[in-house]
């Protein structure tokens, strides 16, 4: 029988973990192991890349394990600075209580919290309540400051200047491991490898102070095969809110995504059997969009449910099918006061995110890349009144797959 560790590695979750020969026989043993992955409040929704390491311990609890997430607001007030060129924005104490509240309200879709099957807690509770100088005597004796400067998170911030605050966090981080160990028997670290670094320090310090095992591993993290970061959109960051990403254009996303990825994203996004992916994954040619629409469908599921699913999936074909008039393609509404006097083709495309910039919109309308209700656009100067409204309805076209319909509205 696959133990939980088994699935994750045959799934391609792991990137590197810590002590692997000991782990591999904590999980043989088939005891139920508490895990924690943190997730810090910076943002009112999480993310794609979230979903990932969400999914990893779904498949654990799924095997009998029992997942803590810990929402950082305790953490948030300092910031990670791992993968960060620059300081991460302040927030204020009801910006990260709010973040936080909205993270517990996400994270109860994909984990069953009942009966103790699942914690949840914040480490607010107990970090912001720490006396400075009581921690410094118990756990800053622990850390080496030249260790701690060699860590990648530190290293690549020294040049554009670290601050003392940001300094911190890893020593923060390293605390909760030990509080949730204490409190919870939390034996285990995981999250997306740039936390590689954090997440050692956890372990040593419990392995130090209480002469207890502990351990860590890490995801990989979701590029693209240029080894750019999966789940940015023209608008943002791929998000797990439908109010910030609609379930449309989140099913969109994935169905778009590169062919060579699609088998990836399979084994790490959905519950689909490995055998099931793999098939999906060899397909070729056209073939390979019917796994993308698989796979689009069935994230899209998990994230925000059935109907929607197949809402999003009917809108797509729709479009692709040319009948353009579904009510679940991404919507903007303008009144009919604002089209007297005309608005600029460039200026939609910015406000519907098929275009980060009026630059970036200009050039794909003079590459061809843009069409109004199936006609190519070559005027980089249209200016979109009333006349061009069909029903009260406008359907903008970007590249093959992006949709995205104006209505008016008064």
């Amino acid at each position: 029988m696959k133990t939980g560790l088994d699935i994750l590695r045959e799934r391609g979750f792991i990137e590197q973990m810590t002590h692997e020969e000991e782990i591999t026989k904590l999980f043989e043993e088939g005891k139920p192991i508490s895990f924690y992955i943190g997730f810090d409040a910076t943002a009112d929704s999480l993310t794609a890349g979230h979903f990932l390491a969400i999914m990893g311990m779904a498949h654990l609890q799924r095997a009998g394990h029992r997942p803590i997430a810990l929402v950082g607001g305790g953490t948030t007030k300092v910031g990670d600075p791992s993968g960060r060129t620059d300081m991460r924005k302040m927030l204020t104490d009801e910006q990260i209580a709010h973040n936080a509240d909205i993270f517990k309200q996400q994270l109860s879709k994909f984990l069953d919290f009942s009966d103790g099957k699942a914690l949840m807690v914040n480490n607010d509770d107990w970090l912001s309540t720490l006396n400075y100088v009581d921690l410094l005597r118990e756990v800053g004796s622990c850390f080496s400051v030249n260790r701690m400067l060699s860590a990648e998170c530190y290293k690549s911030r020294m040049e554009v200047g670290l601050t003392f605050l940001e300094f911190n966090y890893m020593i923060m981080q390293s605390y909760d491991f030990l509080e949730l160990n204490r409190k919870y028997g939390c034996m285990m670290q995981m999250g997306g490898n740039d936390q590689w670094s954090n997440i050692l320090g956890g372990v040593e310090l419990i392995r130090r102070l209480e002469n207890k095992p502990a351990f860590g591993l890490t995801f990989k993290l979701l590029t693209t095969s240029e080894g750019i970061k999966m789940g940015k959109t023209a608008k943002g960051a791929l998000w797990l809110d439908p109010n910030k990403t609609s379930p449309y254009e989140f099913f969109q996303y994935w169905r778009n995504i590169e062919d060579v990825k699609v088998e990836e994203c399979l084994a790490l996004l959905t519950f689909l059997p490995m055998e099931e992916v793999r098939r999906l994954g060899a397909l070729e040619g056209a073939e390979i969009n019917q796994a993308k629409e698989i796979l689009a469908y069935e994230v899209t599921k998990i994230v925000h449910g059935e109907e929607e699913a197949q809402k999003a999936k009917e809108a797509a074909r729709s479009l692709f099918g040319g009948a353009a008039d579904s009510a679940n393609i991404p919507t903007l509404e303008k009144s009919r006061n604002e089209l007297e006097s005309g608005i600029e083709l460039l200026q939609i495309l910015v406000e519907t995110g098929l275009a980060p910039t009026k630059t970036e919109a200009r050039r794909n309308v003079e590459q061809g890349g843009v069409k109004i209700n199936d006609e190519k656009v070559d005027d980089v100067k249209l200016i979109l009144t009333e006349k061009h409204f069909t029903d009260g309805k406008l359907l903008i076209q970007k590249g093959k797959k992006k949709f995205h319909q104006i209505v008016l509205i008064g």
